[in-house]
């Protein structure tokens, strides 16, 4: 079995392909290095089985010849993170739109091939009154086009519509899969990352930045969870032209968060709130709550995330002081 993995030196690519290779496939990764970084994939390099490209997907010619050699396409390349979108709000829509037909319509003429497809719990939009958590089939609810973070909502709704389309009228096997903050080590805090931003902050004695009053509620995941979910669901016939929230269940505010990485490092640090327009831009909305229900992933696969909050916290805090 040979994968192809886009966004290989990404946060939860480095993750997948290590753990594809721990299973004797051959993995072949693509990415421009533009959010990921060589240190993900150094220690892979070694591997016999391991083989990296550092190039763009929008390359067509060299995705076409890697495609034709792969049995599984893992596409998790994208723009990724609020602070990213924000700042660079075309390079993200032409990224996640473009590169992802390039990558379905290869996959197509390509044999194909199965591509199981990254997607957001941004899809889900807006807050709804009395709504903690959502199901694959709920309506989505965004602000307007002015705001910029809802490009990115949009752009990976076009890429599902995309890839169902593709699987209604060509028969291209494909599955979806949306995550709820996906955390552990090898995750930055560069584009917004509130798990990797606040251990730094920590660990370095500086305030820890809170946007918002910091009531807001998220699920976090373990990245090897969510690994082990994509691999088990690539290999389920059943889920083909299907989507899955993948996530935890439960839920913590991030102020409670803040609290337990202060516990957790032994800081001193404070916490600092900031309001959403100075940390992001004007008119900028946030979602309150936002829980994944994960029914139907857990009826199929028997998934139930294995490390909760503490545990995730631990395993990352040690990947910082290292």
């Amino acid at each position: 079995m040979r994968s192809l993995i886009t966004g290989g030196a990404g946060f939860i690519g480095s993750h997948l392909a290590e753990e594809l290779l721990r299973r004797k496939q051959e993995v072949i990764i693509v990415d421009d290095i533009s959010t990921g970084t060589m240190e993900n994939i150094n220690h892979l390099k070694a591997n016999p089985g391991f083989f990296y490209h550092i190039d763009t997907i929008m390359n067509r010619n060299l995705m076409g010849r890697l495609i034709k050699k792969c049995d599984v396409i893992y596409h998790l390349a994208a723009a990724v993170g609020v602070e990213y979108i924000i700042d660079n709000p075309l390079e993200s829509i032409q990224i996640n739109v473009q590169g992802t037909e390039i990558i379905l319509e290869l996959a197509n003429i390509s044999g194909k091939k199965k591509v199981v497809l990254a997607s957001t719990s941004e899809i889900y939009g807006k807050d709804r009154p009395g709504k903690r958590s959502f199901n694959e089939d709920d309506d989505r609810v965004l602000g307007p086009t002015t705001i910029t973070r809802w490009s990115y909502s949009c752009t990976k709704a076009i890429d599902e519509f995309l890839a169902l389309a593709y699987w209604r009228e060509k028969k291209l096997p494909v599955i979806i899969v949306r995550f709820f903050n996906t955390c552990g080590p090898r995750q930055t805090g560069r584009y917004g990352m509130v798990i990797p931003r606040l251990i730094k902050q920590a660990l370095l004695g500086q305030p820890l930045t809170i946007y918002g009053d910091g009531n807001q509620t998220r699920s976090f995941t373990y990245v090897k969870d969510v690994v082990k979910a994509l691999i088990e669901l690539s290999e389920n016939k059943k889920s083909i032209g299907e989507i899955f929230n993948i996530g935890n269940p439960n839920a913590i505010s991030i102020n409670e968060l803040a609290k337990k990485v202060l516990k957790l490092t032994k800081s001193k640090s404070k916490i600092l709130h900031i309001p959403y327009e100075k940390a992001y831009e004007k008119g900028f909305e946030d979602m309150r709550h936002r829980c994944p229900d994960i029914s139907k992933i857990k009826k199929l696969i028997g998934f139930s995330p294995k490390i909760d909050i503490d545990g995730i916290l631990t395993q990352t805090i040690k990947y910082f002081q290292r």
